[in-house]
């Protein structure tokens, strides 16, 4: 289990468009957003991403940078970024070994075949998990799904960045002794 203020595991991907995500190379002033998403299949994904994609100038005025993770292929990675759309703000990394979407929390589902829009689930895939991450490379937030529904809203977690940072609050669930 990751632990807020504690080192999260290393990323490292590829990204829709060319070069690499690599989290430890990120040098935004409070850290990265990393949403990991279902995959091109999930439509709840999709709205959600469009989402984000609106919100990437919102994060980036507060010094936090975004990406976009899935298991997905190049090809479907691109092709969720272009359902996307919008300016194209969020980076779509793509190839993420499912272990180490295990080491990150998120629970792996299998496929029921074809989904609502017609699109193939592969035959194993990440739930969604919503990650920030302190520049240092520690946990600040993070929210794992067993399914893709009720996600964080990205409003309320920029009105939260807008609470955390003047106030300097900490990173929250730390405590891992006796209870």
């Amino acid at each position: 289990m990751l632990m807020p203020r504690q080192t999260t595991p290393p990323l490292s991907l590829p990204l829709v468009g060319g070069g690499r995500f690599d989290l430890s190379a990120e040098t935004s002033t409070r850290g990265t957003l990393i949403c990991f998403y279902r995959g091109l299949h999930c439509p709840i994904c999709a709205t959600y991403l469009k989402e984000l994609e609106k919100r990437v100038a919102d994060f980036a005025e507060r010094g936090v940078a975004c990406v976009a993770v899935s298991s997905d292929s190049e090809e479907r990675a691109l092709a969720m970024a272009e359902k996307v759309g919008g300016e194209r703000a969020l980076r779509f990394a793509y190839d993420l070994p499912l272990a180490e979407a295990r080491d990150w929390g998120l629970y792996i589902s299998t496929s029921r075949g074809k989904t609502s829009i017609g699109i193939e689930e592969p035959a194993l895939f990440s739930e969604p998990g919503l990650f920030l991450v302190a520049p240092e490379r520690t946990l600040y937030y993070g929210a794992v799904q067993t399914m893709p529904f009720v996600r964080p809203h990205f409003s309320e977690l920029v009105a939260a960045l807008d609470f955390a940072i003047p106030n300097n609050y900490p990173a929250r669930g730390e405590y891992t002794g006796a209870v």
